[in-house]
């Protein structure tokens, strides 16, 4: 028995609406996954990129051996990263967030620690001379002032992190990854086109709204531009 013209999933067609109707549960669950999972690895890596740059920035030994290691850290291959993991985390969720995590911190990093360097000495001159202390000039002087940089680095991060997730799929926790690698080995279309445009719009659409939240942290760069 042939299959009816209309049914574009027993063609197996690239582009197919049933696909979305038939499968709409699978499709949300994948995204959910992809977004929380994406979401909790950058922000851990903030809350800890965030005190290695300062502690760069203040002790110049540190700025060094720092950066090295989170660079050596961008340069490993995903699936070593994920089995160099394995030991500790099992196949979990863990795993694909811990790693993450390390390569996100290259980028955050370097980032933070740019913007931290770029703010004027004769700003935090004048900072101390009325009054401020280490932590008030670094909370109210510093870290305001390099939100631009920071912005930038947590803007790729996200995105690179939107990416690098799918291949948690090795392990099944990939979000639309998991999506894209059965599809693959089913050659299911459907399924791989549209797990694949889905991670390019999460991308774009998490861009757009760090972008937005940068331009409403920082108006004087606004200003400035003007």
């Amino acid at each position: 028995m042939t299959a009816p013209p209309d049914d574009c999933l027993a063609r197996n067609e690239w582009i197919c609406g049933e696909y979305l109707s038939t499968r709409r549960q699978i499709i949300v669950d994948a995204v959910l996954q992809h977004l929380e999972l994406t979401a909790l690895s950058v922000l851990i890596a903030l809350v800890i990129a965030v005190p290695l740059a300062v502690a760069a920035r203040r002790w110049a030994l540190a700025a060094g051996p720092v950066l090295a290691l989170t660079t050596i850290l961008y340069t490993i291959p995903s699936l070593a990263m994920f089995s160099l993991l394995l030991p500790v985390y099992g196949l979990s969720a863990s795993l694909v967030v811990a790693g993450l995590v390390l390569y996100s911190l290259t980028l955050l990093v370097r980032n933070i620690l740019a913007g931290l360097r770029a703010v004027p000495e004769d700003t935090r001159q004048a900072a101390r001379g009325m009054g401020y202390g280490p932590i008030r000039l670094l909370l109210t002087v510093e870290l305001p002032l390099a939100l631009p940089a920071a912005m930038a680095g947590l803007r790729i991060a996200t995105v690179s992190a939107v990416s690098l997730l799918t291949v948690g799929a090795i392990v099944g926790f990939g979000g639309l990854g998991n999506l894209i690698y059965t599809g693959m080995n089913t050659y299911f279309k459907a399924q791989v086109l549209t797990a694949s445009v889905l991670c390019v719009v999460i991308a774009v659409l998490a861009d757009v709204l760090l972008l937005g939240v940068q331009r409403i942290l920082t108006p004087w760069t606004r200003a400035g531009r003007s």
